[in-house]
């Protein structure tokens, strides 16, 4: 979504009527996930995309029916070999995409939470006589708007405490006086940044991978022998402080991912103290279990309390029978990633 926000944003400060797309449903496999997005505008200027160009030109089509009717539309392609091809579904699966004029209030909003990291979701009723009402929740419990029916209000409450945690967009059903009513839960993630603390030989092909996948890094380390440009050419900001200086104001949210790979527990374990006081995504300590027991022992003396200590991933990442430094990173980048997807990691 936040790559298809400025134009968006020139579309509405030139007066434009704007659509937007949003991919409600995946049967099988498919090019974009739920969530993806795209706009499109009266003059049938679209951005963004909701099947790697499979099926835009249908939607751009829907959509300026949409625009002029001002009634939002679910859209299903791929229900049968015929329809699958005459909208070009053959590159992928068969997809829901749930098409509504955006108003400039409700693009401002939107634009909002994003551009200020905020995690918020947009829950939309998808079907029945009430089909495009919507609300905004927040994690802090705030919750702009009401559905027409507490019933309905009470379903959709009892499922945001998980699918805030897992931070990734899901569709419900629910059943409302004999009848059956989709929604969608629109989940706006902030943009995710990794903190890695100590710049040590693992940290180097671990900000290669993360940048590719469109992390913002920063590599903590006050030793200058290990944190420094030669080292570190590609990461976005490298600071030489200890970690308790800079993460004690740093401005935590739940985008984001916190990385200890220092081998010493004068940056590791402030570094952790202070994430599990703190909104992130991701929390991960290397080290062996013995090395982490002793961790855990330092934490609680601090005051942090089980649940808090729960949240931290160790071993760090994957079982990939990782060796060597590159392994090692791409185990951890391959659990930050299935994190970031919404699924249960077991260990």
């Amino acid at each position: 979504m936040r790559e298809i926000l400025q134009t968006m944003r020139d579309w509405f400060d030139q007066d434009k009527s704007v659509a937007l797309a949003t991919v409600v449903e995946i049967y099988g496999s498919a090019p974009r996930g739920l969530g993806a997005k795209m706009a499109i505008n009266q003059d049938s200027l679209m951005t963004g995309s909701v099947s790697g160009g499979c099926v835009e030109g249908a939607v751009v089509s829907e959509a300026l029916q949409v625009l002029k009717s001002g009634t939002p539309k679910l859209l299903h392609y791929g229900v049968t070999q015929d329809q699958a091809i005459s909208v070009g579904l053959a590159c992928g699966g068969t997809i829901e995409v749930w098409v509504e004029r955006l108003t400039p209030q409700a693009f401002t909003r939107l634009e909002r939470d994003l551009l200020e990291d905020r995690l918020a979701i947009i829950v939309t009723i998808l079907s029945g006589e009430n089909a495009g009402e919507q609300i905004y929740v927040y994690p802090d419990g705030n919750i702009d708007g009401h559905f027409f029916d507490e019933n309905l209000n009470k379903k959709v409450d009892a499922e945001l405490p998980e699918i805030f945690r897992r931070q990734h967009s899901q569709r419900r059903q629910f059943q409302i006086d004999g009848k059956f009513l989709d929604v969608f839960f629109d989940v706006l993630t902030p943009s995710p940044k990794l903190i890695i603390v100590g710049a040590v030989h693992i940290s180097i092909p671990l900000v290669h991978y993360a940048k590719i996948l469109g992390f913002h890094t920063i590599v903590i380390d006050p030793r200058k022998a290990f944190g420094n440009l030669e080292r570190f050419p590609h990461v976005d900001e490298l600071v030489n402080q200890w970690p308790q200086e800079f993460l004690e104001s740093y401005p935590w949210d739940h985008g984001t991912y916190l990385v200890v790979v220092s081998h010493d527990d004068k940056l590791d374990v402030p570094a952790l103290e202070i994430a599990c006081k703190n909104e992130s995504r991701y929390i991960g300590a290397l080290g062996s279990r013995k090395t982490f027991g002793n961790h855990v022992r330092d934490l609680k003396d601090a005051g942090i309390n089980d649940e808090q200590i729960a949240r931290i991933h160790s071993p760090i990442g994957l079982d990939i029978g990782a060796r060597g430094p590159e392994e090692i990173a791409l185990a951890i980048i391959t659990e930050m990633i299935a994190v970031r997807n919404g699924l249960e990691i077991k260990k």
